[in-house]
């Protein structure tokens, strides 16, 4: 029944090429290897309805909010175009690998993170239950920023934009500027005032929550029941939503550019994003920038990737959508780039302005200074809507990965126990959505603010690092490459080149274990806007909600040990090895076996 059930050739050659060719013939028989050992029937799983609804979903999720407003000022801030070199270099050495990585675990396992990454290695297997976490986590926030993006949309429509004067009941009249107050550090923008005082209602701290925003609450309940449509029938239906939800912005983007460069000041704008500032380059912080932006963009360490590449067929070309996930990603970046600062150029020279007085990065990008743009023009009522509409899609891709880890995790762990009390997998969809819509209340609080920017700090900073490390450790060094060469062998018919092979043993390890050190030396607290700081019970609570995740990473490794038998030694040695069967019938080439990942990890510890 399973892979190598057919006779084999005595040689290392005959092997490959034999077990190749029968992976490719009937992937189904992994499926069923797989289904023997996790007890879940793989071979009946949903697949994607093409290959580009894959590609599609794909660059949807990568492609989301932070490549518009995050990459353009980091860019900016960290050396211009000298900061292409450590982005570009991050990229290569441990983006593009990784996101193989996880593409070739999901596709080869048909298996969620949770799953997945317990077959690939036990030890670890907490790894995978701290990726689902780590993203319900952020989905739970994330689908606020929708919620902001919607409310501005129906207010997009107006003849006079309501966030373009200061003649409002929301606006503090006496410190309000009609554009932008430059070096008046006592006046706040139009545009300011209505996203503080009209949108959020904001309080003075975290520790006034200050009650409901009612109009925020109906509109996030909207935004969920656009989620819950798009994704309810699983990648049946999320397939046919990205033909249009992951293509749209670039229609917009390419069109707010044309518009944006014939505007005065746009040149300007985008020589100061590029101006390289090759100083900066001697900076650990612009190099761990870098890397947190790879990471963050691509999706490295949420799962969404291994869950998405899930629903592959056995044999679908992972190399190639690797590559057009990855490049698409950082060309769409850069694009955004110059959207951005032709519009902030613009901006500048039309209030007199250094660009360093209004550049920004985070929300504030998107729902003040945009808006500000938008207000001066021309066909104001146009752009408006568009662009708002355009960050909704960018972010319901995102929203729609995040989600289905969990539904995917939910599904592979109690899919039968849990039918039987739902019945349908539409309702465990619903209730997932119900029970994101539940913990993100406290965002659309008029303290909201504040939870959002802690929650966001700790989660996508903090938390992301530890689980990319262990994630990384796992698989390349535990599970080992020479099972890695074998699996992407079966399912593509060759094994990888001497470039993914030396980023998976060497750089890609090294370099996210030098980010995560920088980033514990260089770590800052939660900060909101210039001058706000998180009391220290805020703090904890921020270092609370980086333990939901990291946590489970020791208690599964304790888990997995207690539950063997035998010495700690040959415990821990049963807890290295992989379950998941490469070959069931014949073994491994013995030229091949004689340092086996395990054999290197249990070195490294017998002394300890």
């Amino acid at each position: 029944m399973g892979v190598g059930s057919e006779k084999t050739s005595s040689t290392t050659k005959g092997v490959y090429k034999e077990e190749t060719d029968i992976a490719l013939k009937a992937p189904l028989n992994v499926n069923a290897m797989l289904s023997k050992k996790v007890g879940h029937a793989t071979a009946e799983r949903a697949t994607w309805g093409r290959r580009l609804e894959f590609v599609l979903a794909s660059v949807g999720y990568a492609v989301g909010l932070g490549n518009v407003w995050r990459f353009p000022y980091l860019c900016y801030r960290s050396g211009g175009g000298a900061f292409l070199i450590p982005y570009f270099l991050m990229l290569f050495l441990c983006g593009i690998p990784l996101l193989f990585m996880e593409f070739a675990i999901g596709q080869y396992t048909r298996l969620g993170p949770v799953h997945a990454l317990a077959t690939i290695c036990p030890l670890f297997k907490g790894v995978g239950i701290a990726t689902v976490v780590i993203s319900f986590v952020l989905c739970t926030y994330y689908n606020v920023l929708m919620s902001w993006a919607l409310y501005y949309f129906f207010n997009s429509f107006r003849a006079i934009f309501p966030w373009q004067s200061c003649n409002n009941t929301w606006n503090a009249v006496g410190n309000c500027s009609s554009g932008f107050p430059g070096n008046a550090t006592h006046l706040q923008s139009a545009s300011q005032q209505y996203f503080d005082h009209r949108v959020l209602e904001i309080t003075n701290g975290i520790e006034d929550a200050g009650g409901l925003r009612w109009e925020l609450f109906g509109i996030l309940i909207l935004a969920w029941v656009i989620v819950y449509l798009c994704i309810f029938k699983g990648v049946k239906s999320t397939g046919k939503v990205v033909y249009f939800t992951a293509t749209f912005p670039y229609f917009i983007l390419f069109a707010l550019l044309i518009n944006n460069v014939q505007l005065p000041g746009a040149k300007d704008g985008m020589l100061y994003f590029l101006k390289p500032k090759w100083s900066k380059l001697l900076e650990v912080q612009v190099w761990v920038n870098a890397a947190a932006q790879v990471f963050n963009s691509i999706g490295i360490g949420f799962g969404s990737m291994i869950s998405m590449a899930s629903y592959n067929k056995f044999n679908n070309n992972i190399l190639r959508d690797t590559l057009i996930v990855s490049l698409a990603n950082s060309a769409t970046s850069i694009l955004a780039g110059f959207v951005i600062f032709s519009a902030i150029g613009y901006m500048a020279h039309v209030h007199n302005l250094p660009v360093d007085n209004i550049a920004t990065d985070g929300p504030g990008l998107v729902f003040v200074v945009y808006p500000e743009v938008f207000s001066t023009m021309p066909l104001p009522q146009l752009w408006a809507p568009l662009f708002f509409f355009m960050l909704l899609c960018l972010g319901l891709d995102s929203q729609f990965a995040m989600v289905e880890v969990a539904v995917t995790s939910i599904i592979d762990g109690f899919g039968p126990k849990v039918l039987r009390v739902l019945k349908r997998q539409e309702v465990i969809v619903l209730a997932v959505c119900v029970m994101g819509f539940l913990l993100g209340i406290p965002h659309i609080t008029k303290g909201g603010m504040y939870v959002f920017q802690l929650m966001d700090h700790y989660t996508a900073v903090v938390s992301l690092m530890f689980l990319s490390f262990f994630e990384v450790i796992a698989v390349c060094w535990v599970f080992g490459l020479r099972r890695m060469t074998i699996m992407i062998k079966r399912m593509l018919g060759k094994a990888p080149n001497i470039y993914f092979r030396s980023c998976w043993m060497v750089f890609s390890p090294v370099l996210v274990l030098c980010i995560l050190i920088s980033s514990i030396i260089q770590y800052t607290p939660a900060r909101y806007g210039k001058s706000y700081t998180y009391p220290v019970w805020a703090e904890v609570v921020g270092w609370g909600i980086s333990l939901v995740s990291i946590v489970w990473i020791p208690l599964g490794a304790l888990q997995e040990i207690c539950r063997n038998k035998g010495s700690l030694l040959q415990r821990v040695k049963t807890a290295v090895t992989p379950t998941i069967e490469l070959d069931p019938v014949n073994p491994l080439p013995e030229e091949q076996s004689e340092d086996t990942p395990e054999s290197v990890f249990l070195s490294i510890i017998t002394p300890l």
